[in-house]
């Protein structure tokens, strides 16, 4: 099942996205704290996490389903997002330094056509971090917010998904300890939840964030193709404040 782009704009909007992007900034950022110059593609609709990266990374680029439909990124200065087939991305091969999938691998139809796209287009020595929902966390369980949709994984499946796929497996993270509740008490203490939850709770984070890298002699057959951009542009919708949305504008829908 594909998510919108509506709702997904509309969730990070409401207190309690908001505090599930400060969270997850956080943690990426301490993950990845120098992309100095480097290309990084998200895909699904990572925007709310890249804004840390913005005038560091020498390309940032927000790649969207077209089941889901694209938003304007970012607010200020030029467009960086598009449309397009994620399973079958206008990029050449070995192109991308990192990659984010969010809100992506769990609700895709083909979710081997995206990872062996992923593995195309990133380079040999580059890294992707898979953000998906947790299986045994209370987030894949309440359809409330994205995280509860599509298919949740476990550590383990996720592990044996991008080992079949070609991938070596580096780092494993839970995040998103505070529950999906709007309650303003537990909005407030979201950080704090976050520390000490992964020392009292370790199993049962909402999310796994896996690090992983290319293995470039895995056995796929990906076969070199000439560079076809196939991208869809947001149209020029009127921006919402800043005090609505520090991220996200204008809204084209793909369906």
């Amino acid at each position: 099942m594909s998510l919108d782009i509506v709702d997904l704009r509309e969730f990070y909007i409401n207190p309690l996205g908001q505090a599930v992007r400060r969270v997850l900034r956080a943690r990426l950022r301490r993950i990845w704290p120098n992309v100095k110059g480097e290309t990084l593609l998200s895909l699904g609709y990572g925007t709310p996490l890249l804004r840390p990266w913005r005038g560091e990374a020498g390309a940032l680029l927000a790649m969207m389903p077209g089941a889901q439909g694209v938003a304007y990124w970012p607010r200020e200065g030029p467009n960086a997002s598009c449309l397009v087939n994620i399973t079958d991305l206008p990029l050449e091969d070995e192109s991308v330094d990192r990659v984010i999938l969010m809100h992506a691998l769990e609700t895709v139809p083909d979710a081997d056509a995206l990872l062996r796209e992923v593995w195309r287009v990133l380079k040999s020595n580059g890294r992707a971090l898979i953000i998906v929902p947790n299986r045994r966390g209370l987030w894949a369980h309440f359809d409330r917010t994205p995280f509860g949709t599509g298919q949740p994984y476990s550590s383990f499946q996720l592990k044996d998904t991008l080992r079949d796929h070609g991938f070596v497996v580096d780092r494993t993270w839970r995040a998103l300890y505070m529950p999906p509740v709007q309650a303003r008490p537990v909005l407030a203490m979201a950080d704090k939840i976050e520390k000490y939850g992964s020392w009292l709770f370790p199993g049962f984070g909402g999310l796994l964030i896996v690090e992983a890298g290319k293995q470039v002699y895995a056995p796929l057959l990906t076969k070199s193709r000439s560079f076809h951009p196939r991208l869809v542009l947001p149209l020029p919708f009127p921006m919402p404040s800043r005090e609505a949305h520090e991220g996200d504008s204008a809204l084209y829908s793909g369906n």
